[in-house]
């Protein structure tokens, strides 16, 4: 059975009175992202970096179920289930709907949430409220297209790039249709919304009085926390005075939440509990367990013998899985195309996408940033020259490859032709 709606108030981000005693998690299952923020970088992990898009690791839908068993044998408190990231959970649906669906099989008494930039939600509002999802946090930063515009480098929208103010219109008109579907589902809203000095922090009370007219609940006006290497570091924290005066103004439109943490996408425990080594070595844990549904080994070959081929060089990849009754216990499945060259982080992120049912990946070198990406999404990079049995009988067996066999990343493969920074960037 789902949730009472008098279990509803136990969420400790809509309810402050409850943050100090009900507990939530976030499982991080959703590696993709359809926008680019230009204050927003995914790229750190540390556990003293407390901000949303950071995460320890990325989980299958049923490694997360694992982890949350887990969590839960060791906390009595955590009442809420959310999916925050570390990318946006609807431009990864059916992770996003298969681990609320795990979640509420085996806990039906469980809140479950999630936070999204809104863009790809509408779609899917029938589904999550099919799942009994109690409340929703969608990131508005503005509602004039101008401002959007602004706001956001770019963002795909059914398999299309926009940019500039078409971008800014389509992303108002969508996370505007989102909460009103929401809302007519019966779930809660939240509204974020980042003040960016210069940007729209003289805009957000205009945002307060729009979202409120389509149905929101709660409004969420959050400092810019600059963060280096992004567009809008130069901008600056907003001092003190800017903070209050946005939420005075906005909160004539809509009650203010004003205890956010900025959690991370693989958050656990109360609001602004830091995230334990303990927990953040569960997840990991679980990030490593055997996968059922990781059933293959992905292999990149020139001549289908030897693993001899670097990541960035790879066009396609051979796809092995195991058969008891074959000679060397292994059975050839099929060729897989490698994505395009070029689009940083996302071409490994498509490459994660098809290689997600590979619990391994053979190569004889992979560069750092390439196997940050890979291995986050829960796909081992073992770097090796030689046979391909000898590796797939490795990692098969859960053993590292023979010593002599293991590699470890020199420099790009491609040489003189390689355009980049010798980084194995792609």
């Amino acid at each position: 059975m789902p949730p009472t709606p008098p279990e509803l108030s136990r969420h400790p981000c809509f309810n402050p009175d409850t943050r100090h005693r009900t507990a939530r998690v976030h499982l991080p299952v959703a590696p993709r992202c359809n926008v680019q923020c230009r204050f927003c970088n995914r790229k750190t992990d540390c556990l003293n970096e407390g901000r949303p898009g950071v995460t320890s690791a990325v989980l299958t839908p049923r490694q997360a179920v694992g982890y949350l068993d887990r969590l839960l044998a060791r906390r009595d408190n955590i009442a809420v289930t959310g999916i925050a990231g570390p990318g946006d959970p609807m431009a990864n649906p059916d992770e996003t709907l298969e681990t609320l669906r795990l979640v509420r099989e085996r806990h039906p008494e469980m809140l479950l949430c999630l936070a999204t930039n809104g863009l790809e939600l509408a779609e899917h509002v029938p589904a999550l409220a099919a799942l009994h999802l109690s409340h929703a946090t969608i990131t508005i930063n503005a509602v004039d297209p101008a401002i959007a515009a602004r706001v956001y480098a770019w963002g795909r929208h059914r398999r299309r790039v926009h940019r500039g103010e078409a971008l800014g219109r389509l992303i108002v008109e969508r996370q505007l249709a989102a909460v009103r579907l929401l809302k007519a589902h019966g779930i809660l809203v939240k509204v974020n919304a980042i003040i960016l000095p210069g940007v729209n922090d003289q805009h957000l009370p205009d945002v307060a009085r729009l979202v409120s007219e389509f149905g929101a609940d709660l409004m969420n006006c959050l400092p810019l926390l600059p963060v280096p290497g992004t567009p809008f570091h130069a901008l600056g924290q907003p001092d003190g005075t800017t903070v209050a005066r946005v939420r005075l103004q906005t909160g004539r439109h809509l009650p203010q939440m004003t205890h956010c943490a900025r959690c991370r996408a693989d958050a656990a425990g109360l609001i602004g509990e830091d995230l334990s080594p303990e927990t953040a070595g569960l997840m990991r844990e679980a990030a490593g367990m055997a996968d059922p549904s990781r059933r293959f080994v992905a292999v990149a070959t020139h001549e289908g013998a030897l693993v001899n081929q670097h990541l960035g060089e790879a066009q396609r990849f051979m796809i092995f899985g195991r058969e008891s009754g074959s000679p060397d216990g292994f059975r050839f499945v099929e060729w897989r195309v490698a994505p395009t060259r070029g689009g940083g982080d996302e071409r490994w992120l498509q490459l994660a996408s098809t290689l997600q049912d590979c619990r391994a990946l053979l190569v004889s070198a992979a560069g750092p940033k390439p196997r940050q990406v890979l291995e986050a999404t829960g796909l081992q990079v073992v770097q090796m020259e030689g046979l391909i049995e000898e590796g797939l009988h490795a990692v098969f067996e859960n053993q590292p490859v023979p010593p002599a066999l293991s590699r470890q990343f020199q420099r790009c493969g491609r040489g003189a032709t390689c355009g980049g920074t010798g980084t194995g960037c792609g």
